[in-house]
């Protein structure tokens, strides 16, 4: 089955709606007018019940179907709502309006795709059991869904299944990638503060120079990946952050550091820890810095598990067809959705996004013609896993 004929012709409102909020983004936790503007949406549709501040600000819409057919199954749908804080840099006639923050990884498009979903579920209901329509804030902090979690999302609403959706640039439109078991990364952002000595770049034997001390640490950690972990297992660390000095022929006092450690299993994230310590002790004495280390799990890593994922694969295939259901490899990008998916057994789907400017970039933009294929995938995916 192709895509549903009713979501084509809902198409300019789901745009409508998605270009609203890629012109609008905000950020965290701090996405207020989204959430109302999803709340106000599921009510206009007639949810059954619509629930704000879940999870500080994240909203939840209930939708029961009409259909009886014995014990009822509830299943929740999760839509990321937050932004990045990044300038926008395409030019579109509805672009960010908030400087320094826009949607450049397409949550615009998976509310707007699961407010579609809700408006044609909450007329049809041709589905036996409950939907839980999930917006979640601060995806992008890694901590939306534990926020969510703490608030008794999956108790309070039954949810004995979850299933995610992400837009993937490069995959074409109209095709879906899954794969069963570990799919995305578990990450450690690491942070790193170098105290060194300061002084004048006539001196530099009287000084510690922490931009030097940096500069072997981030050679350093990326050997570790190189000669410590299996190259048949999948690790990374990559640097986003790298601050010292004001210039001025100044070799400043200290320097600060920030990074990812991704892993898809908790035996090469242990390694890898293990060795980054060693590494920080060695390069302290060498040089003569102190290097304090700090540690913070960002995500686990994401599991698709069987059951859902079957699910999800057949509904994919409903809408796109055999052909276009791919068996994606893993990445190392890591999504707060695994946090949801640990809680109760879920799957998470890629939807095709076209050709275009990657995820995180200035220049990204969500593909509006995604928008009918993952609509169509929501709403077959209730009707085949609540029959």
């Amino acid at each position: 089955m192709p895509i549903i004929n009713r979501i084509a012709d809902l198409l300019p409102d789901l745009v409508a709606w998605r270009r609203d909020l890629h012109a609008n983004p905000e950020l965290g936790f701090e996405v207020h007018r989204t959430a109302a503007f999803v709340a106000d949406r599921l009510r206009e549709f007639g949810c059954d019940r619509v629930i704000t501040g879940i999870g500080k600000t994240g909203v939840v819409g209930v939708i029961t179907g009409k259909r009886v057919n014995g014990p009822e199954k509830t299943i929740g749908l999760r839509a990321d709502m937050d932004a990045l804080p990044i300038q926008e840099a395409t030019n579109l006639p509805f672009a960010s309006t908030n400087r320094g923050v826009m949607h450049a990884c397409g949550h615009d498009g998976h509310t707007a795709m699961l407010l579609g979903a809700a408006r044609y579920l909450s007329d049809t209901r041709n589905f036996a059991g409950t939907v839980v329509l999930i917006f979640e804030p601060a995806e992008e902090l890694g901590t939306g869904a534990a926020a969510m979690l703490a608030d008794g999302l999956m108790e309070n609403f039954g949810i004995q299944q979850v299933y995610g959706m992400h837009n993937l640039p490069g995959m074409p439109v109209g095709v879906f990638g899954i794969r069963q078991g570990a799919a995305f990364a578990g990450t450690d952002i690491i942070g790193f503060k170098i105290e060194g000595r300061g002084g004048h770049h006539g001196l530099p034997h009287k000084s510690i120079d922490p931009i030097l001390v940096g500069a072997q640490l981030i050679t350093a950690i990326q050997q570790i990946l190189a000669q410590n972990v299996d190259p048949v297992e999948s690790a990374g660390f990559s640097f986003d952050s790298f601050h010292s000095g004001d210039g001025l022929a100044t070799i400043a006092e200290t320097a600060e550091l920030s990074g990812t450690i991704r892993a898809l299993k908790q035996e090469v994230r242990d390694i890898v820890l293990k060795r980054l310590g060693e590494v920080v002790a060695g390069i302290s004495q060498v040089t003569g810095a102190k290097i304090h280390v700090t540690s913070q799990i960002g995500e686990i890593v994401l599991v698709n598990q069987p059951e859902p994922t079957k699910m999800a694969v057949a509904s994919a295939i409903d809408i796109a067809g055999e052909d276009n259901v791919l068996t994606t490899p893993q990445v190392l990008t890591g999504d707060d959705f695994a946090r949801l998916a640990k809680a109760r057994p879920g799957a998470y789907i890629w939807c095709g996004n076209g050709d275009g400017a990657g995820l995180h970039h200035a220049a990204y933009d969500f593909n509006d013609d995604a928008i009918p294929f993952g609509t169509s995938y929501w709403i077959r995916l209730v009707e085949n896993t609540l029959l």
